[in-house]
């Protein structure tokens, strides 16, 4: 764990396969699995930017959903149009 922690410090950008590979070179035996537990315990997490697939851009006009509080009951009551454009297949 010591060593998980010292490299951590040193790049904080590596996962746990890349600290196992770095602790493989330097000739000891573990596993991914072993380090991924160790560094969960430690509470390390690798430094990198994620996905930020959830959050619209500001500025973007929101739309209202036109059908909220509308009971549907009947069929043809409601229609849908898909005007997306299709892909062409490669």
């Amino acid at each position: 764990m010591k060593l998980i922690d010292r490299q951590y410090l040193a790049t904080p950008f590596y996962g746990a396969r890349k600290i196992a590979a770095w602790l493989k070179g330097q000739n000891y035996s573990v596993n991914r699995k072993r380090v991924r537990r160790l560094m969960q315990l430690m509470g390390l997490k690798a430094v990198y930017r994620r996905p930020r697939t959830s959050q619209p851009a500001p500025g973007h006009k929101i739309y209202p959903y036109l059908l909220d509080g509308l009971r549907i009951t009947r069929p043809n009551q409601v229609w849908a149009a898909d005007i997306s454009v299709p892909q062409k297949a490669a």
